[in-house]
C-alpha cells in the first residue's frame, strides 16, 4: 500500500499540475503530461494505492474545466479498479 497526498493548490496551471503529479505520483519518464496519459498511468496503479487529493476546490477554481476533467480522471480511475482516490474540497 502506498499513500500519496496531493495538494490542489500546487496545480495552478496545466503545466504545473502535470509536473507536480509526475513527481508526487512517481509517474514514469514516458508520462505524456496530459489527461489521457494521466488516465493511463492511474490505470496501472493498484487499488491498494491511495491518493488523497486535498484542496480540490483550488484546483478547479484555477484550472476551470480542465480541473474538472482532471478530477473526473481520478474518480474514473478509482471506479475502474485503479487507486483508491479520496477528494477533499
Amino acid at each position: 500500500m502506498r499513500l500519496t497526498i496531493l495538494d490542489g493548490r500546487m496545480m495552478y496551471t496545466r503545466q504545473a499540475a502535470h509536473t507536480y503529479l509526475a513527481k508526487e505520483l512517481q509517474l514514469p519518464d514516458y508520462y505524456g503530461r496530459n489527461l489521457d496519459a494521466l488516465a493511463d498511468c492511474l490505470s496501472e496503479m493498484s487499488p491498494d494505492d491511495y491518493i488523497l487529493l486535498q484542496h480540490a476546490e483550488d484546483l478547479t477554481d484555477r484550472l476551470r474545466e480542465y480541473g474538472d476533467r482532471m478530477l473526473d480522471v481520478f474518480t474514473d480511475a478509482c471506479a475502474a479498479g485503479g487507486p483508491t482516490v479520496i477528494v477533499l474540497y
